[in-house]
């Protein structure tokens, strides 16, 4: 009977964190989408403005003035009001790693035989959750095939 109990807490705890993972995640994702987004328009143009991401992530001016909000209260971009967004080093790290995980997550996919097409959009929303255990096996495949069973 202990052994049942002990087994049942182990998977509710397994569960919690589980759904604490995942929307830890969530929180992040935005973040990770806008500034690998406002670096790719500065490299792009040399200059990132609110339109270019009302545009590309097909939002409201008012979505993207509260989520540019929301990255420089967090320290991840400099802007002022009518001003082009630039990104902090804080914001430039991020992008960075947003970027290589993306970049991973869509070789993987097409390693293993998905559609092109279809590897970038489901990178969109793997590359957020992918564990680094996850990602680091990803990269062996990539570098080392996969591995023998």
């Amino acid at each position: 009977m202990l052994v049942a109990i002990v087994e049942c807490i182990e998977a509710v705890d397994l569960a919690s964190k589980t759904y604490q993972r995942t929307r830890s995640d969530h929180a992040s994702e935005i973040a990770e989408d806008y500034v690998e987004a406002i670096a790719d328009a500065i490299a792009d143009k040399g200059v990132c403005r609110a339109m270019d991401l009302v545009a590309h992530f097909a939002v409201t001016h008012a979505t993207v003035s509260n989520t540019v909000g929301r990255l420089q209260r967090d320290g991840l971009v400099e802007t002022a009001p009518y001003q082009p967004i630039s990104l902090t080093s804080q914001g430039k790290r991020l992008a960075t790693k947003s970027r290589k995980r993306h970049e991973t997550v869509i070789a993987f996919l097409r390693r293993i035989g998905v559609a092109e097409s279809t590897a970038i959009v489901d990178s969109e929303g793997i590359e957020h959750h992918v564990s680094d255990e996850t990602l680091k096996a990803m990269k062996g495949v990539l570098e080392n095939g996969l591995p023998p069973d």
